[in-house]
């Protein structure tokens, strides 16, 4: 079975956390963009957030490949973790400019820096300092149940991702869903949101395991 692909996943995260630290972004029209002055709204109130999540990827062909659960935590600036569970133990953690991807099943701690060579990627805004308006095209989707949804497109034509929507349900953050290049999709649904509850700071902390083996780019 295909592992889950962490460095989307870390894209994830830096597109929520630098969306949280521009909280300036400016909707078109209210009536055409109902979906994005809520996810504006949310973007300025919220400095940190926890959920459970369902992550789903899916192939060409739409077909499910692998369905992963954990837990994210999110805390601004520049600070997260993601915690999956099953159907793998895999750990990513942000934190003071880095960012350690820990394989459990092969006791594998991968660390990369994050710094302008990363941000150059859409996916991999850094925390503030690209304004997330700056970088993509972002327009109301509409709705889908109690769900309404954001497009943001890239506006960088060497982006690896052809659009990310963001799904908002009762002003909160409910859903993502990225689409790449290759064809695959990548949906991520969060239940058990909560938004602004004090997070402790260790859980933004990451010590590799004894014996495991550490790979650096620094």
């Amino acid at each position: 079975m295909k592992k889950i692909n962490l460095l989307m996943a870390f894209g994830l995260s830096f597109l929520l956390v630098s969306g949280f630290a521009d909280a300036k972004m400016k909707a078109k029209s209210a009536s055409s963009n109902e979906p994005v002055l809520q996810l504006q709204v949310f973007l300025k109130v919220a400095k940190s957030f926890s959920a459970d999540f369902k992550q789903v990827l899916i192939n060409e062909a739409g077909n499910p490949t692998q369905t992963s659960y954990g837990v994210f935590y999110l805390q601004r600036p520049g600070k997260f973790r993601w915690n999956y569970q099953k159907p793998f133990q895999q750990e990513i953690v942000s934190n003071s400019g880095k960012v350690w991807f820990y394989d459990t099943d092969l006791a594998q701690v991968t660390v990369k820096k994050v710094d302008e060579s990363l941000g150059t990627s859409p996916a991999l805004l850094l925390s503030g300092d690209i304004p997330l308006e700056k970088n993509y095209t972002m327009e109301g989707q509409g709705s889908e149940g109690a769900m309404q949804w954001i497009k943001l497109v890239p506006k960088s034509q060497d982006s690896s991702f052809k659009y990310v929507l963001i799904g908002m349900e009762k002003g909160t953050l409910a859903g993502m869903e990225l689409s790449d290049n290759f064809g695959q999709l990548t949906r991520i649904y969060f239940s058990n949101v909560i938004v602004n509850a004090p997070l402790k700071s260790t859980l933004f902390e990451f010590k590799p395991p004894k014996g495991a083996d550490v790979f650096s780019d620094n």
